[in-house]
């Protein structure tokens, strides 16, 4: 069973109880999208052992739906993340960078107690 979780979030509104998405990078997901011309995929953000810190974050276009996954809406973005993946990401917001120094979806996890050098993975 799907759980569907309905959400006007902003950037200065934060949820502790799922994933934050930033109005940046819902419009950066909505774009990547259109680009595909696919309306049947949703962003799913998953979290993987591996890495040198232990775990990895995973961020893909996905059209499935899994038992136990929570789903929610961002402006029209569904951001989805697996059951086993909630309890790490609770309060997680996704953002969008692009400058000179950085370009990519940037994830700042208040959950994650160390990272490695890189930023790649976390504990």
């Amino acid at each position: 069973m799907t759980e569907q979780v309905q959400s006007t979030e902003t950037v200065g509104e934060h949820r502790t109880d799922g994933i934050n998405l930033t109005t940046g990078a819902a419009g950066k997901v909505k774009s990547l999208l259109e680009q595909e011309g696919r309306d049947d995929l949703q962003l799913r953000i998953a979290v993987q052992p591996g890495g040198c810190s232990g775990l990895r974050y995973q961020l893909f276009f996905d059209e499935r739906n899994l038992d136990g996954d929570q789903v929610t809406d961002f402006d029209g973005v569904a951001v989805v993340v697996d059951r086993m993946s909630v309890p790490y990401l609770n309060g997680a917001s996704i953002d969008f960078m692009d400058t000179i120094e950085k370009q990519g979806f940037t994830i700042d996890n208040p959950n994650a107690t160390g990272s490695c050098a890189c930023g790649d993975s976390f504990h």
